[in-house]
């Protein structure tokens, strides 16, 4: 009896070993569960919006993001963070709003809040905005006089009301007049689509700086559907002119040949409209509707022409220059013995125009073609 007994006590000693061992253990995985460190989640693993930074520079990189998200509320959680958060976030703030190039266009103000954590700051960024998302998304960022024009070009092909793009390298002389002049070239460039010079207003955002934002709001003299109209019939009128001459001819008589057509369907007369549609499609046109016209059939023929703007007998005067293998020679269709002329000819005719803007028409000699006179 003895023996069992203690083997009964041995036992019950031992069950209770295993139900204590077995407390033990899940009071272990327990307080292993409560002391694990927390992990900061992303973005998309704490379903927020929120972004993180740890410098002034990427401070202001994230208000700049929302901005170009056109987003209204924003949350920026701070790390790490030396200095002045207040300061700081007033700064960033008005820097983005009043120097920025895009903020300067887009945003009418920027609030902000921010609020101690555990282990950073969270700052909520109110954007209110005078711009939509649509205009803001349409902001392109170009480089040099050339993608400036190509911009120009294409919001006056299209006879578009405004353009808005951003030139990182902005020096003196890119004010409100060099745009109006790059406005002016574009437009005397495509004389299909030159259908009356287009009242331009020029804003630039900021006021100062080497990065700006530059606003083109352009108001033409008849809607876009007129427009695109008489675009359409300009360029039947022009194309029927031209095609008997596309081929066969060299550079002198091909432009001698243009010449001729234009002189025998339009009549130059002060006064009269000033496009080539009034030349090709009306018939009667002043100096500016004759370049514009010869122009147009220049481009259809692949003949490079430019229209000067100068004076002649002391009155505004427009006429083309055509670039030959052989030279460059001036072509006045308003008048009848203005063709392939020289700078010495032209400068005895009294014409004058603005040095260095146009190329030198010299003395080398043109032989036109007999087919020109055909």
């Amino acid at each position: 009896m003895r023996t069992w007994a203690i083997k009964g006590r041995l036992a019950v000693l031992w069950l209770t070993a295993l139900a204590l061992l077995g407390g033990c253990s899940a009071m272990l995985e327990r307080e292993y569960q409560s002391v694990e460190p927390h992990v900061r989640l992303s973005v998309a693993e704490d379903d927020s919006n929120a972004v993180w930074a740890e410098s002034y520079a990427e401070l202001q990189s994230a208000i700049l993001a929302q901005v170009k998200a056109h987003e209204e509320v924003g949350v920026i959680r701070l790390k790490n963070w030396k200095g002045d958060v207040e300061e700081q976030l007033t700064q960033a703030c008005d820097e983005i709003s009043h120097s920025d190039p895009l903020g300067a266009y887009a945003v009418d103000r920027i609030q902000h809040s921010f609020t101690r954590m555990v282990s950073y700051y969270e700052a909520t960024i109110t954007i209110d905005y005078r711009r939509s998302a649509e205009q803001i998304a349409a902001v392109t960022t170009v480089t040099g006089s050339g993608a400036i024009r190509a911009e120009l070009l294409d919001a006056l092909d299209g006879f578009v009301p405004e353009t808005v793009f951003q030139i990182n390298y902005f020096d003196e002389t890119q004010d409100v007049d060099y745009i109006r002049e790059l406005i002016r070239e574009a437009y005397y460039d495509q004389p299909a689509a030159a259908l009356g010079m287009p009242e331009a207003q020029v804003n630039l955002y900021p006021d100062e700086g080497s990065r700006r934002v530059v606003e083109v709001l352009l108001t033409y003299p008849e809607d876009a559907k007129t427009l695109q109209g008489k675009r359409m019939q300009l360029e039947d009128a022009a194309a029927d002119l031209a095609e008997p001459y596309r081929v066969g001819l060299g550079n002198g008589a091909l432009a001698s040949a243009l010449f001729g057509a234009l002189r025998d369907s339009a009549a130059a007369e002060a006064g009269a409209g000033s496009t080539a549609y009034h030349a090709l499609v009306e018939g009667t046109a002043d100096s500016e509707g004759m370049a514009l016209a010869y122009k147009e059939l220049c481009d259809l023929v692949e003949l490079s022409c430019q229209v000067v703007e100068g004076t002649h007998n002391g009155e505004r005067h427009f006429w083309t220059i055509v670039t030959l293998e052989e030279g460059s020679r001036h072509m006045d269709p308003t008048w009848e013995e203005g063709v392939l002329l020289t700078d010495a000819q032209m400068i005895q005719a009294d014409y004058v125009w603005p040095d260095g803007e146009y190329p030198v028409c010299g003395e080398a000699t043109i032989q036109a073609d007999e087919n020109a006179e055909n």
